[in-house]
């Protein structure tokens, strides 16, 4: 199936709880490279995100940023430092403090002291952590289904180049096929007509002559490659056609296409060859660049 590696995402959804906020983003990437960004009370839930988008992206490099805002504000204790306060107070006390401090400490002047007071977020309450852990991962899920279509969508533009630049191939792998069977056939006659020449003044057995000429034909022969390109042309539809990812497949089969053609472009003989194999070589150059935006 031809999908897309490049997507995006982003919603928001509210409860009587919190405000969760998800944006993904994916681009191009070798293998699957997954980014996660949430806040430390979505710590513990980090690993089950990254599993869910393992379960639905095969490739690309996917950005995850999550976000929350609790309806209610956690609740604050304040702690007083007493003993503190108390040793502050004996020292007011002294005389030679006394006479600086005169009326001693107010409270607020107390309380600006280093460590006489300390602020303590009190534990959450589980089911509150519950339900806002199962929000967060059904928007996570929800914007992970809108980047898939999205995915999908932009698959369907590139099936379109692509299947359109698999039949120029293979309409060039045609012409290819022809112009060098007709290379050969030339190349027999001239040979033909060579050995016609020769004979004359160098006799030879007719028998041994016919089978150099063979020899040097077959050097030419480019059947095995034009078989060997029409089945991957082939395999890559049926990859295109097929529900799982395909691009790393298709990166594979174009590395093995570009060596058949090689092969052909130093074998084969012929009117036009050179100038067919260029055009498919730019060809599989253009299939190669779009592949990499496959999935």
């Amino acid at each position: 199936m031809i999908t897309s590696m490049t997507g995006f995402a982003s919603l928001t959804r509210e409860d009587e709880v919190a405000t969760i906020g998800v944006t993904a983003r994916s681009v191009n990437h070798r293998y699957l490279d997954v980014q996660i960004r949430a806040p430390q009370a979505l710590t513990p839930l980090e690993q089950e995100i990254r599993s869910r988008v393992q379960r639905r992206l095969a490739r690309g490099r996917v950005e995850l940023t999550v976000t929350l805002a609790a309806k209610a504000p956690p609740a604050i204790d304040v702690e007083i430092n007493t003993a503190l306060v108390a040793a502050l107070a004996r020292a007011a006390e002294r005389p030679e403090v006394a006479g600086a401090a005169r009326g001693g400490w107010t409270a607020g002047e107390l309380l600006r002291f280093p460590q006489v007071v300390s602020l303590h977020e009190r534990p959450s309450d589980p089911e509150v952590d519950r339900r806002v852990g199962e929000a967060a991962l059904a928007a996570v899920d929800e914007a992970l289904e809108a980047l898939e279509r999205m995915r999908t969508r932009e698959g369907g533009f590139l099936r379109g180049d692509l299947d359109g630049r698999r039949a120029a191939l293979a309409d060039l792998v045609t012409r290819i096929a022809a112009a060098a069977a007709a290379g050969q056939a030339a190349l027999r006659e001239r040979l033909s007509e060579r050995v016609a020449e020769v004979a004359a003044e160098l006799p030879a057995s007719e028998a041994a002559v016919a089978q150099e000429i063979v020899r040097w034909a077959a050097r030419s022969d480019i059947h095995e490659e034009v078989a060997r390109l029409e089945a991957h042309l082939a395999h890559w539809s049926a990859l295109s056609d097929a529900p799982e990812p395909c691009g790393r497949k298709l990166d594979f089969l174009l590395q093995e296409m570009n060596r058949e053609v090689n092969t052909i472009g130093s074998k084969a003989d012929g009117l036009g060859v050179s100038a067919l194999v260029v055009e498919a070589k730019a060809e599989l150059e253009k299939l190669r660049e779009q592949t990499q935006n496959v999935e």
